[in-house]
């Protein structure tokens, strides 16, 4: 699927111009490299129109704030830019960590400038997360309510901290369990995707009314993750930004790898984890991983996984205190992570 939901171009361009308003007051080439990872310019400086993300987080908290009758949405566009801005810091320290020399089709920030002023640049964008939910303020809303933005937005942001450090820790595993990686995941993926509802949703809700939206958000994040693990193995290269297999050659256990780790018989299982603590996996070994993960149907497996938390994902809706107007926004959004492509 190619086409983001229609709720996606909704909001795109003024959530794009309340993050530049928030990183254009910073001078110092610093700021150039944080414009540059956000598409709006080149490696030189030059502006330009380059691909700058879906906004999915963002999309969902303006939806869920929309949704529970927010009658002006621009009053939650810092909160929907500081999402994105989270988002965004762990991406850049994310492809420190992975050593990706891509991102949405673009060398990344640390291959360009190295990977100490990567850091500095991943962890100012953090900062100004912070300090674009005080924004709020100029729109009217309560400093009770700021706090709670806050609360969530570092709460989400320390448990997608925690799953990053647990899915690292994975790599030096020779035996992961499957269930440990949805909790793995949870905590990395689903706890931003939870956030960025629950902050659109407690600006006009109490808090004791939003845990339908934490549940929902929690099994739309983990079918998300399940996707993308599938994409990182069998993407087109031409749709993800990212070479064919580009997880495999990352050594990523993911989740296509740990359950063909569980599933395989003896002999499999021990030459997966020979080719896996190996320097580095070249192509033939990549052709013997896809077979084997061919061999114990590891694709169909994560596909009939991701439909099911789709499934409870959808199921959960019913549940959210939101406007019927608005019920098939969250079917689509939800279809959507379900099958793209990209």
């Amino acid at each position: 699927m190619n086409k983001l939901p229609e709720i996606f171009n909704k909001f795109r361009t003024e959530i794009d111009d309340e993050m530049k308003s928030i990183i254009n007051a910073g001078n110092l080439p610093l700021y150039d490299m944080l414009k540059y990872h956000m598409g709006w310019i080149d490696e030189r400086g030059n502006s330009g129109n380059f691909n700058k993300g879906k906004f999915f987080r963002a999309t969902l908290c303006m939806l869920a704030f929309i949704s529970t009758d927010g009658s002006n949405y621009r009053e939650v566009l810092p909160a929907a830019a500081s999402i994105e801005l989270i988002h965004n810091f762990s991406l850049i320290h994310d492809d420190i960590q992975d050593n990706d020399t891509q991102r949405r089709h673009r060398p990344t920030l640390w291959y360009l400038w190295g990977k100490a002023q990567a850091i500095n640049a991943g962890t100012a964008m953090k900062v100004l997360a912070n300090l674009a939910v005080l924004k709020l303020q100029n729109n009217m809303v309560s400093y009770r309510k700021q706090i709670e933005v806050l609360r969530i937005l570092n709460e989400s942001c320390l448990k997608m901290l925690e799953g990053q450090y647990l899915d690292i820790s994975f790599e030096d595993k020779s035996d992961v369990n499957p269930d440990d990686y949805i909790t793995m995941i949870e905590k990395k993926t689903a706890s931003l995707i939870e956030g960025a509802i629950l902050i659109g949703a407690v600006l006009n809700l109490d808090h004791k009314d939003i845990k339908p939206f934490k549940i929902f958000g929690n099994y739309l994040g983990i079918a998300f993750q399940i996707r993308d693990d599938i994409l990182g193995i069998w993407g087109s290269e031409d749709k993800t930004g990212k070479p064919q297999a580009s997880d495999i050659r990352k050594k990523k256990k993911s989740y296509p790898i740990i359950f063909a780790l569980k599933q395989s018989p003896p002999k499999v299982k021990k030459d997966l984890q020979k080719i896996y603590k190996c320097k580095k996996i070249n192509e033939n070994y990549v052709k013997k991983i896809l077979s084997y993960l061919d061999f114990v149907g590891a694709k169909d497996f994560c596909e009939e996984k991701c439909s099911y938390y789709y499934n409870l994902a959808i199921n959960e809706i019913k549940n959210l205190p939101i406007s019927k107007d608005y019920i098939d926004s969250y079917m689509e959004i939800s279809r959507f992570l379900l099958i793209r492509d990209f």
